[in-house]
C-alpha cells in the first residue's frame, strides 16, 4: 500500500467517523423532540380532561346554561378524544351542538332584533327540557367513568 491511498484511506476514515458522529447527534436531537411532543401531548390531553371534569361538575350544579356548557364539553370532547366524543353516552352534546349551530353569536347575537332573539331563546327551552336529563347522564359519566383517574 503506497503512503498515497494510505492518507486517503485514513481521510476517509475520519470522514465516515465525522459523518457517523453527526448522524448520531442529528437522530438524538430528533429523539428528545420525539419525547417533548410526547411530553406536551401529554400535559394537553390532562388541562383538557381538567377542564371537561370544571365543565360537566358545572352542568349538573347548573352554573353554566345547559346548551351552552353543552356545546363546551362537545369542542373539548372533540379536542380530548373523539373516539369519546363519539360514544353514544355523549351523543346528547353532539345533538344539542347541531341543534343551534346555526344561532348566530356574540355580535351576530347583538345585532339580532327581539323578536328573533325570544325565537331563538324559546327555542333554547325547548332543547333544555328535551335534553336536561340526558345531559346530566352524560355529565354524570364524564365525571364518575370516562373522565375518573384510572386506578394505577
Amino acid at each position: 500500500m503506497t503512503p498515497l491511498v494510505a492518507v486517503l484511506l485514513s481521510i476517509g476514515a475520519l470522514l465516515i467517523a465525522a459523518l457517523a458522529g453527526y448522524a448520531l447527534y442529528l437522530w438524538r436531537r430528533v429523539w428528545r423532540n420525539e419525547r417533548q411532543q410526547a411530553a406536551l401531548q401529554a400535559r394537553r390531553h390532562a388541562e383538557i380532561a381538567a377542564d371537561l371534569r370544571i365543565l360537566a361538575n358545572c352542568l349538573l350544579d347548573e352554573q353554566v346554561p345547559l346548551i351552552e356548557g353543552a356545546i363546551r364539553i362537545k369542542v373539548l370532547l372533540d379536542n380530548y378524544d373523539v373516539g369519546l366524543g363519539q360514544d353514544p353516552r355523549c351523543q346528547v352534546f353532539q345533538d344539542l351542538f347541531d341543534a343551534t349551530a346555526q344561532v348566530p353569536t356574540h355580535a351576530a347575537w347583538k345585532a339580532l332584533d327581539k323578536a328573533e332573539r325570544r325565537r331563538h331563546e324559546a327555542a333554547f327551552s325547548a332543547l333544555e327540557l328535551q335534553h336536561k336529563a340526558a345531559a346530566r347522564r352524560s355529565a354524570r359519566w364524564l365525571l364518575d367513568e370516562a373522565l375518573a383517574p384510572k386506578a394505577a
